[in-house]
């Protein structure tokens, strides 16, 4: 498996992870007192506040953005584009990734915008060296 394909499985998992960290934070808490409820878990996300709530807007931000991602490396890939180049925008759009969560959770929403664009920028960047 290319480190590009990892990189897939990498932004795959992301989301998941995210959304553990606000889980995590309260879950030694009863449900009742705001823990985690596996029971109503969308309702739960949805009174979330502070960095909880954000954590969970990033996990929902990070599933938006695997398509365009995993079509961006599928067609490289297909176009036969030299695969250090293809693992090279795949690598940068996990870092940029990792990046927009710690911004997310941070609150830093201009800087957090700026990184998301960097992100659809590798995306496009994929598309575009397809020829």
């Amino acid at each position: 498996m290319t480190i590009a394909n990892w990189c897939v499985v990498a932004a795959y998992l992301l989301p998941i992870a995210t959304i553990g960290i606000a889980k995590a934070s309260r879950s030694k808490l009863p449900r009742k007192e705001g823990g985690y409820d596996n029971h109503a878990p969308r309702a739960w996300a949805a009174k979330l506040q502070g960095w909880q709530g954000r954590a969970v807007a990033a996990h929902d931000n990070g599933f938006e953005a695997l398509p365009l991602f995993i079509a961006a490396v599928i067609l490289a890939q297909q176009a036969h584009v030299a695969q250090s180049t293809i693992d090279g925008l795949a690598l940068g759009f996990i870092g940029i990734r990792v990046a927009y969560i710690a911004l997310y959770l941070l609150d830093y929403p201009l800087f957090r915008s700026v990184v998301w664009f960097l992100g659809v920028v590798a995306c496009i960047a994929l598309f575009v060296i397809t020829g």
